[in-house]
Formats: C-alpha cells, structure tokens, sequence
C-alpha cells in the first residue's frame, strides 16, 4: 500500500534492525484517515472469507482492527494482556513472549464472545518473530473457532514471523513489508 509507504518514510525513524517507530500515526498518535484505508485494504482483501469477527491484541492493533471489523460489518474482539477484575471466569487463556518487551503475558479472551461457529481475522500493527500472532491463533483455536487469517500492517519481512504463521496453515497478509531495517534506513521488500 503505497500511502502506508509513504507514511512510514516520511515519519517512521529507523532506530535499528529491530525498532521502527511509528509513533505519530500508529502507535501512540493514531491517523483516523489511514487507519480507515488500512481497514478498508484488509477488508477488501478477506471480504469473501466469511468473516464473523475481527480480533486483536490490546492497544496498538485496535485501531486497525477496528476499521477493518467496521469495513466488514462485524465485531471486534479485543484479546486481553492482563486479566481484569472483573474478567476473571470462562476464559480461554494462552502464554505469550514478546521478545520486544523481553516478557512474558497472559493473553485472555472471554468464551462469551466467541463460538466454534466464528471464522476470526486477526489484524495485528507489527509481524517480526511472530509470537503475538502465534499466541492469538493459538487463543482462537482454543475456542474451536477457526482462523480466516492475519493481516498486519507492517511486516518485518527478515525475521521469521511469516514463516511461523504459514507453518500453522494461517494466511499471512501484510500491507508494507520492510526487508531492510537500519539506523535511519527503511528498505521496503517488492
């Protein structure tokens, strides 16, 4: 998606080989506008999927996902990091690690919102080691619900994430995927 591209050159900083930022429209600042094309790139790709729910982990995917479920017509499930107070029965639970955050977290998603009749799109901001998505695939299945397949905006497509996720017979749909990162260096695969 070009308008991403442009986007994530004119105000991504490439801190690393591992660390993009993307803070001013992604992350912490959200452009409504581009997250309302992203969701619309998603939803056109997976429109004829028979998608039932949208589901993401908490907090940098959900504005994606929630343009996406909106251009779908459906749902959105938020999973959960921490177990709430007041969420605390019938859950379905997994282990993840974030090798970005170098912790480990408890994904939580409550059985009162999904069914084994739920075919779920998984939209995430960032694939790179896969975990996350690894984890919420592994959440859905739980619940006998299968998975429609993940899209994510960006795709760290050097590190191994892509291939995690095609192993477990997932789609993998990415609207920019860099193969090249570096201090101040963004190199976009074809």
């Amino acid at each position: 998606m070009e308008l991403l591209k442009e986007k994530i050159l004119s105000e991504g900083q490439a801190q690393s080989e591992d660390i993009l930022k993307v803070d001013s429209f992604l992350n912490h600042q959200v452009d409504p506008g581009l997250m309302r094309q992203l969701g619309q790139a998603f939803a056109d790709h997976f429109k004829d999927r028979g998608i039932t729910k949208v589901a993401t982990i908490e907090s940098s995917g959900i504005s994606p996902a929630l343009m996406t479920a909106d251009a779908l017509g459906v749902p959105l499930l938020i999973l959960k990091k921490q177990p709430s107070k007041i969420l605390n029965k019938n859950l379905y639970q997994t282990q993840v690690t974030s090798f970005t955050k170098g912790s480990s977290y408890e994904l939580t998603l409550s059985e009162q919102f999904i069914s084994q009749k739920d075919h779920v799109l998984i939209i995430d901001d960032f694939l790179a080691n896969g975990e996350a998505a690894t984890g919420a695939i592994r959440l859905i299945r739980l619940s006998h619900a299968t998975v429609a397949g993940l899209g994510v905006v960006i795709e760290k497509s050097f590190q191994p994430g892509r291939e995690k996720i095609l192993e477990q017979g997932i789609e993998v749909y990415a609207l920019a995927r860099i193969q090249k990162l570096d201090k101040d260096l963004i190199e976009f695969a074809e």
